[in-house]
């Protein structure tokens, strides 16, 4: 491990004792929760906190050959604390979007469903107790380990080979039910299905609310395969009725769209939204006026160079968005540990050094204190090239006299800055090992007139961290 994930892991030991309750006990602290005094992000177990990972493909619970002890290992080591898990309502096929090895594709016999088998088929009027032991294992371990677990109910049938395999294909269940085009799934049309899509969500809703490291999220990528609205309002309206009664209040999360959206009329029990390949940022500034958690939910279709997913990350991030979600085809079953080499023809990439630049992402956000961070980029009065002044990205959190700025590229640029008066303390840093190029003084008491900051060579991106007061 470089010396920035030592770091991490070291961070992340201290905080890592069991805080799960167990059988017969309270929980240690309330759930995931949206953190009011800066609705951009979250507080977790009485910390604020962004949520980043560089996790598997959302197989751990319901691929049996995957051991999920060694994966949360390694999201914990390097300083992660998400991972995203669909619940097995869906499961993919080999080959599916090219992905090799893919998590989500169990061998034959090693499906975990929620839905008990009778024979080679399924029955949706019951469940299987097994897999809930597995998931709620899952959650425990996860929980030990200081990981939130974004719980995926459904994800659509984006094509004719996956709804075959489907449990909810008339094919495959004993009920009879779900003899219907694959983009009438998840729409109001099919009542008697509908009836044990909303039991499903009630018993996952009830089997998990004694936990504080999870989240809901209604469906993933909804915009596919014929998911309507009326359907999504009705599985978050299931999720807030099966709560009302239990200790618990989970949030929830509605994937809105791929790239970006302006959300209207959001249903008031969603306190989480979320896009996927939102690069550039736009969803972020686009929804503000929601004061809530925005969250670029999934990347890793762009190739396997890391560069890549870390600007995504960088600037998401300092858009003020408060998640960061990548796909790591490094962890397969048999490389839980993330050792996997990730080759043609998967879309995406991952390993450990990309794991080790978004654990030092989240390190140096959540460093600077959540309490009052926003975008800033009004901080920038000009770049040098000018052509680069798109890919300088800033967060301030003024009142702390602290900025953390992003270069995208280089090898070499000026900045001038409008800094409130005073002496700073300018670190220049390589995000892809977190190794400090530069660190330096800066005098800006001139009367509050801008400064010109001139960085150093840099090979790829850079980061700039001004932090208020004279070196000690």
């Amino acid at each position: 491990m470089t010396l920035p994930c030592l770091v991490l892991a070291a961070a992340a030991a201290a905080g890592a004792a069991d805080q799960t309750p167990g059988e017969g006990q309270a929980p240690v602290h309330a759930p995931l929760s949206v953190f009011v005094e800066n609705p951009r992000y979250f507080v977790f177990r009485g910390k604020p906190t962004v949520l980043v990972t560089s996790g598997e493909h959302y197989g751990a619970v319901l691929n049996l050959d995957f051991d999920y002890r060694v994966y949360l290992d390694v999201l914990k080591r390097c300083g992660l604390n998400l991972t995203r898990t669909f619940s097995g309502t869906y499961r993919e096929v080999p080959g599916s979007f090219r992905i090799r090895a893919n998590t989500l594709a169990p061998a034959p016999g090693r499906f975990a469903c929620p839905w008990a088998r009778r024979g080679e088929k399924f029955d949706l009027d019951d469940f299987d107790e097994a897999y809930f032991e597995r998931l709620k294992d899952f959650l425990a371990e996860a929980g030990r380990r200081g990981i939130v677990v974004e719980y995926v109910n459904f994800c659509p049938l984006y094509e004719e080979e996956l709804w075959a395999a489907s449990p909810m294909n008339g094919r495959n269940n004993v009920n009879g039910l779900g003899r219907c085009p694959r983009d009438e799934v998840f729409t109001l049309k099919h009542p008697e299905l509908l009836k044990r899509q909303l039991a499903f969500v009630r018993k996952a809703v009830a089997e998990l609310n004694g936990f504080d490291n999870l989240y809901f999220e209604i469906c993933n990528e909804p915009y596919f395969g014929g998911v309507t609205l009326d359907w999504q309002r009705r599985v978050a309206d299931t999720i807030v009725d099966a709560e009302k009664d239990l200790p618990f209040k989970h949030l929830v999360a509605q994937n809105i769209a791929n790239g970006n959206a302006k959300v209207v009329e959001p249903h008031p029990a969603v306190s989480v939204f979320n896009f996927h390949y939102a690069s550039p940022p736009e969803a972020v500034p686009l929804n503000e006026a929601l004061r809530k958690p925005i969250a670029f939910d999934e990347t890793g279709f762009k190739g396997t160079e890391d560069r890549v997913y870390r600007r995504q990350a960088w600037e998401f991030l300092l858009a003020g968005g408060g998640v960061f979600s990548n796909l790591d085809y490094s962890f397969t079953v048999d490389r839980e540990d993330g050792s996997a080499k990730v080759e043609d023809p998967t879309p995406g990439g991952g390993g450990r050094r990309l794991r080790e630049q978004v654990g030092l992402l989240r390190s140096l956000v959540e460093g600077m204190g959540l309490e009052e961070l926003s975008p800033d980029n009004r901080a920038i009065k000009a770049v040098e090239p000018a052509s680069l002044r798109g890919d300088v990205s800033v967060i301030a959190s003024r009142r702390r006299g602290e900025f953390l700025l992003y270069a995208a590229s280089g090898p070499k640029l000026a900045l001038t800055l409008d800094l409130p008066p005073g002496n700073y303390q300018v670190q220049w840093i390589d995000p892809r090992d977190g190794r400090t190029i530069l660190s330096r003084g800066l005098d800006a008491t001139d009367g509050g007139r801008p400064v010109r900051l001139e960085s150093p060579d840099f090979a790829e991106d850079l980061v700039v961290r001004i932090r208020a007061g004279r070196e000690k």
